[in-house]
């Protein structure tokens, strides 16, 4: 009997949720099984979690396949009927220790499909609580994650996860204070906050605090923390508080990413964003004008509905007026279910050359960004004996072997295209 095996796909809170299902795994004794944690957060993703999955059953022919993830909350029956799934656990029963137990001991109270595959998978929309489980990092003795929050109360046209997520729902304070104090104890050098909508944080608790007031109360509880990470903002939503953070508080880090999606106000008005192009204008002045040294990443859509490639240009021009470093750019797919998908949609090659077209752009900013850092000094993490991140995120290569998990001060010698060198 073996350990069960775990494959990720999609986002770091994923990731980050898989460590928690491998730890309630292990201690319910599941063996002989492969857990796919989905993503459904376009139709490629769906795609590749069934490609996956038909992997897992080639590769391990005896063992129980079980499914889980956004695309599994989503599209229970789309998995259920595939004949390689043994069951079918929604987002919320994953992180909950009864679930695993039950499939370590046999099928319990769990519905059965026509194909014999198990289906647990509830109302998501009536979670209350976020579920978030207590893990001690991911892979990496550098860096740790906590999640303080999941869901969304958002409703862009375009987005399927509310519907995997359910509506936001927040870690109180003081439990993410006290694990990342476990985790500054254990010697991680850097926590990352994560979540599907950060500044939504607060808004569920009966204080109604902010994101920056969380970032402020877990700098001022955590002394000996070096380094504080936000994964993901949503910039219109960025309070007061956390603008302060930037501005005075050093351990955090100069690097955002920002879910920017266009650069056009008719399309943004399309998408149901909850801001113009000149907001991402403004937010990225301002913050850098409270911290020069800061950098940013975002997520940009090409061809979404109706896109024009006039409008089209102005993501383009986005992404250098905003001098964005770090792009995730995801070509438009219809999901069933969204507004958008009824909206008259862009020819397929138009949106893979947009995409291809934006990521040159990206490109573009990073050589600009890592040509601009030859010379100076930076204080690196190491995630490996010779790689590590600086504050602002760019990847060190190191020629000499360096202690894993420190931080250490390197002047960079140049670049190899991709990231830096010291």
């Amino acid at each position: 009997m073996t350990a069960p095996r775990f494959a990720t796909l999609g986002c770091r809170l994923n990731a980050y949720e898989t460590e928690a299902m491998k730890q309630m795994a292990g201690d319910a004794g599941l063996r002989d099984a492969v857990v796919v944690n989905t993503c459904a957060v376009t139709a490629e993703a769906v795609r590749k979690a069934r490609q996956e999955i038909r992997r897992a059953r080639r590769d391990n022919p005896g063992a129980r396949i079980v499914v889980t993830g956004c695309a599994a909350q989503t599209e229970p029956q789309l998995f259920a009927a595939m004949d390689e799934v043994d069951a079918v656990v929604g987002n919320a029963e994953k992180m909950r220790a009864a679930t695993w137990a039950r499939l370590a001991t046999g099928p319990g109270a769990a519905a059965k499909t026509e194909t014999g595959a198990e289906v647990e998978v509830g109302d998501i929309m009536a979670e209350t609580l976020a579920g978030a489980g207590r893990i001690d990092g991911l892979g990496s003795r550098a860096r740790a994650y906590v999640q303080v929050q999941n869901g969304c109360d958002h409703r862009c046209t375009f987005c399927i996860i509310p519907y995997g997520r359910g509506n936001s729902r927040s870690v109180p304070a003081q439990t993410v204070i006290e694990q990342v104090r476990r985790l500054v104890g254990r010697g991680f050098n850097e926590v990352v906050l994560t979540g599907v909508d950060l500044t939504g944080w607060g808004a569920d608790l009966p204080d109604r605090s902010r994101l920056g007031d969380l970032v402020l109360r877990i700098l001022g509880a955590a002394p000996d923390l070096p380094r504080l990470r936000i994964s993901s903002i949503d910039s219109i939503e960025a309070d007061d508080a956390l603008m302060q953070a930037i501005a005075t508080e050093p351990r955090l880090m100069p690097h955002l990413h920002l879910s920017l999606q266009h650069g056009d106000d008719l399309i943004l008005k399309r998408m149901k964003r909850r801001h113009l192009r000149d907001d991402a204008l403004r937010f990225v002045e301002t913050a850098r004008r409270l911290r020069p040294d800061m950098t940013f990443g975002a997520d940009i859509i090409a061809g979404f509905p109706t896109e024009t490639e006039a409008q089209f240009a102005n993501s383009l021009r986005l992404v250098r007026d905003c001098d964005l470093t770090w792009l995730h750019v995801f070509p438009y797919s219809p999901r069933p279910g969204t507004p958008a998908a009824r909206m008259p949609q862009v020819g397929g090659a138009a949106t893979r050359e947009r995409a291809a077209r934006l990521r040159a752009a990206g490109a573009e900013q990073v050589e600009r960004h890592l040509a601009a850092q030859v010379g100076r000094r930076h204080r690196v993490l190491m995630e490996s004996a010779h790689t590590g991140r600086t504050e602002q995120f760019a990847e060190v290569r190191f020629a000499a072997p360096q202690p894993r998990g420190r931080i250490v001060t390197a002047t960079i010698a140049g670049t190899d295209g991709a990231r830096l060198c010291a």
